[in-house]
């Protein structure tokens, strides 16, 4: 069962995301690509909401820096106040649509999100997970 591959424990929320993506694919099962990204993010509101799944969409979200109010941007949709998902129509993603989506966790304080294109012929879709902290190098370890 698809279900199977897209829900991974090892990942933080595997089972809200799992259920994200499985609204993805059943949106872009019946409606395929070549859409404005509008008519997907439409569509996959219907779907979350018909599978029980609480979201904000186009929610208004603070970005700081320092500490201080630099401005807003709105994510495509706040999933049960601890999910960003960020949806995309285009050919292929890249790895700058990526970066993207690292930076809105960064900047919204978040753990988690999701990168789903609807563009290309197949469903695509990346966990994002806001990048941990690296490990301090001890003395015996130094080359």
């Amino acid at each position: 069962m698809i279900m199977s591959t897209i829900v991974d424990n090892k990942y933080k929320y595997s089972e809200l995301t799992g259920k994200i993506i499985g609204c993805a694919l059943e949106v872009h099962k019946s409606l395929g690509n070549g859409f404005q990204e509008v008519i997907y993010q439409r569509a996959l509101a219907i779907e979350m909401a018909l599978q029980g799944i609480a979201f904000s969409r186009e929610f208004e979200m603070q970005i700081f820096y320092k500490g201080y109010d630099i401005g807003t941007r709105r994510v495509d949709f706040f999933v049960e106040d601890k999910i960003m998902v960020e949806i995309k129509a285009i050919g292929n993603l890249e790895d700058v649509h990526l970066a993207q989506a690292i930076n809105y966790l960064e900047a919204y304080g978040l753990e988690i999100g999701l990168l789903i294109n609807f563009g290309s012929q197949s469903l695509q879709f990346k966990r994002v997970m806001k990048p941990g902290k690296s490990k301090p190098i001890k003395k015996s370890e130094k080359s």
